[in-house]
């Protein structure tokens, strides 16, 4: 069974779309298409229905999609491993990291790795570091450096590296940096623009309104903090923000005895043996851990 063809009838199942399997794989759709029917061929029946411009898994294909995933990454493991054999720390390193990791916290490490291991080739994927749980869980990518689930939920093993303080966060002229004091009561009457609440991030200040009995009043939620800053800076509402990111385009209020923060990190799954490449990034990212995650 031609992996190529896997790969193709994976990529199609995950995307829902032959043109973006083919945009993934760097081939044309009808590529694709030639590769699924081949696959169609040698199994004797159909993978997917295409139902008006929809593309769904037909009950074969749905019983073939584990299996096919396992795989491919059984051979992307046999060839890790051949390389790892000597010694080298070289080949592809798949990683997923959130857009803020990625712009505030990983460049130096980045730098540094690429200096210092030329041979590694990068294959990064920039996304929500609830999408690199699933990634890393269906063994898609080998780590994932994201902010770490609060609940400690997950099977997948984690690592703190850096904590994150998070700050309430107002325009200068919002009409709450005139009060003297503010509470998480007076707070929650306004309007506030968040993370979505099904994230890590959103869930920790969802945990903290609810511990206290309070509704949120969200207008507007992105999983783009860049965004949220600057919607916040013309206006728009109060958001939380890492510290890291204040500038003088916001005013940061102190709420009476609340102190949030959240845990930047990577995961990796444990029944998974890192490569070379892998294992030496990790050992890039525990240098640059903050001294309270030693």
């Amino acid at each position: 069974m031609d992996t190529q063809n896997l790969q193709a009838f994976v990529e199609v199942a995950e995307s829902k779309s032959f043109s973006d399997a083919a945009e993934t794989l760097h081939i044309t759709q009808p590529a694709v298409s030639k590769r699924i029917a081949a696959l169609e061929g040698q199994l004797g029946c159909k993978l997917f229905d295409r139902i008006s411009r929809t593309v769904q898994l037909t009950e074969a294909g749905t019983a073939l999609l584990p299996r096919a995933e396992r795989i491919l990454n059984a051979v992307q493991e046999a060839k890790r491993s051949i390389v790892d054999l000597q010694g080298e720390i070289s080949g592809e390193l798949s990683i997923g990291i959130s857009h803020h990791i990625g712009l505030h916290r990983l460049p130096p490490v980045l730098q540094a790795f690429n200096n210092s291991y030329p041979k590694v080739h990068f294959d990064i994927d920039f996304m929500d570091s609830e999408e690199a749980y699933e990634q890393v869980m269906h063994g898609r990518i080998e780590l994932g450096v994201v902010t770490l689930d609060p609940t400690e939920s997950s099977p997948l093993m984690r690592q703190p590296v850096w904590q994150d303080d998070l700050v309430v966060v107002i325009a200068p002229d919002h009409p709450l940096a005139v009060l003297d004091s503010v509470n998480l009561s007076t707070l929650s009457q306004f309007t506030a623009i968040l993370p979505g609440l099904n994230t890590y991030t959103g869930q920790i200040i969802k945990a903290l309104f609810q511990k206290h009995g309070l509704k949120l009043d969200v207008s507007m939620e992105t999983n783009y903090l860049e965004t949220i800053k600057m919607m916040v800076s013309i206006g728009l509402g109060w958001s939380v923000l890492p510290h890291t990111m204040i500038d003088e385009g916001l005013t940061t209020l102190d709420i009476a005895d609340i102190k949030l923060q959240r845990t930047l990190g990577y995961v990796f799954h444990q029944n998974r043996s890192l490569s070379n490449a892998a294992n030496a990034f990790v050992a890039a990212l525990n240098a640059n851990r903050d001294k309270g995650q030693m």
